[in-house]
């Protein structure tokens, strides 16, 4: 563990950000799991005027990744991280632990995204999720095709992903990535989420895809069931697509 994480975001947040709005250190090490290789994740709030980014430094020997905004750029990000479904951004606003919080700014930040948590995802458009069917079931059959492990492990990563992103949906719940899946997954649904890993960890564990596609098919029961012939889509073409193409 680190020993004094909040400590070490502190000096740094003092050293390279004296004049910040706000500094809050997120991620494992403000929920206490972090190890001695884990990162610091810090968010910073700056005026108007400064810029908004995000970089990796390292500080005192540990790696950090620094999430510096201003308030217009921060709206903008909440608003893309509410477009992605992901939330990802409000999560560290709404969990972290506040280092700096000048004039309320951090309190504010995190009404802000506590509030776009509490309303959650929109839902995806009625076509957006029949197209998910259709790419889900043909997953699934592409998993019960599969005569080679490595195609299997392949196309289970495609069924996992297709599987969370519908039932996410489907319970109106935000999505995950990387180690974030499983959190969200199972936020959304416990025993259907954990039927989904569990299949997973089957299937890499065993090559045993039964598991896995008995719980993907059952997600695609909520949302409709399989979708194979019928569908179609038309493609309408994007502007400037063909121009980029020719360049």
């Amino acid at each position: 563990m680190i020993d004094d994480p909040a400590g070490q975001a502190r000096r740094l947040a003092g050293a390279r950000f004296p004049d910040a709005l706000s500094v809050i250190l997120a991620g494992s090490a403000s929920a206490g799991r972090a190890t001695a290789t884990s990162d610091l994740d810090l968010v910073v709030l700056v005026e108007e005027g400064g810029e908004t980014y995000r970089e990796t430094i390292r500080f005192e020997g540990r790696l950090v990744e620094l999430f510096v905004h201003t308030r217009t750029g921060l709206a903008e990000l909440f608003a893309a991280d509410v477009e992605s479904r992901r939330g990802t951004l409000q999560s560290m606003y709404a969990d972290g632990v506040v280092l700096v919080d000048r004039d309320g700014a951090a309190r504010a930040a995190r009404a802000f995204a506590v509030a776009d948590l509490l309303a959650g995802p929109r839902a995806l458009a009625p076509d957006v999720v029949e197209t998910k069917r259709y790419g889900l079931t043909d997953a699934l059959d592409d998993l019960g095709d599969a005569r080679d492990r490595f195609e299997r492990l392949a196309v289970a990563e495609v069924v996992l992903g297709g599987a969370a992103d519908l039932l996410s949906d489907h319970r109106g719940a935000w999505l995950g990535a990387g180690k974030w899946r499983p959190r969200r997954l199972l936020a959304a649904d416990p025993k259907l989420g954990g039927a989904l890993l569990d299949g997973h960890a089957r299937l890499c564990a065993e090559d045993d895809p039964a598991p896995l596609a008995a719980a993907a098919t059952e997600v695609l029961a909520l949302v409709g069931g399989p979708l194979r012939e019928g569908y179609r889509r038309t493609w309408h073409g994007s502007p400037g697509a063909v121009s980029a193409a020719r360049r």
